[in-house]
């Protein structure tokens, strides 16, 4: 499973938001970090500092009771192209895990392969979770950003790309700001005469 780094599963099952050992009197003492580098349990702003200095570091944040992690920290060491992002103050993240779902009613055009969690866009997954078990399932996906991928050799594409000598990440392109639907056409309330 070359395709995982080893430190995801830990971080998919580390807990977060709890009150640091060493620091508990201190007022940032929350573990929100966890380290790439050691893979270790999550910890605080203060173990940051004196134990993880010159580790690649990312900070879990909280979004409706469900652990986050930006976009902007995360896809620096992960492919995330196939899960899907949501702005949260002004922030763009995603998931690190499955989100129950109440049954839905209505029919959607888009949901996850994993879950079958609705889905806003043509993402195939809600959450990073869900992404490893796709791979677990060889659904032919990778956590290995491209640029690792030719840094190490690494070949991820699937039979049918390779005899039409398409590279993966052309033939299933992300959806740009203006291909994205509106809920609606704002309109002006009518003038009282």
């Amino acid at each position: 499973m070359a395709a995982v780094p080893p430190w995801l599963e830990r971080l998919l099952t580390a807990s977060f938001f709890h009150v640091c050992r060493i620091h508990a009197n201190a007022s940032r003492s929350e573990c929100n970090m966890f380290c790439l580098d050691c893979n270790c349990d999550s910890f605080c702003f203060y173990c940051r500092n004196s134990s993880h200095d010159d580790h690649r570091v990312i900070q879990i944040r909280r979004s409706s009771y469900h652990d986050v992690v930006r976009v902007s920290e995360i896809q620096k060491v992960l492919e995330i192209s196939d899960v899907q992002t949501y702005v949260i103050n002004s922030a763009r993240v995603l998931f690190l895990n499955e989100r129950p779902q109440p049954k839905v009613t209505k029919a959607v055009s888009h949901v996850c392969e994993i879950c079958g969690r609705s889905l806003l866009d043509t993402f195939r997954f809600c959450s990073l979770g869900c992404k490893l078990a796709g791979i677990r399932r060889n659904m032919n996906v990778t956590f290995i950003p491209e640029s690792m991928q030719l840094d190490e050799g690494v070949s991820v594409s699937s039979p049918k790309e390779e005899e039409e000598g398409l590279p993966e990440s052309s033939s299933r392109a992300r959806p740009t700001a203006m291909a994205r639907r509106r809920k609606g056409i704002p309109r002006r309330a009518p003038f009282k005469a």
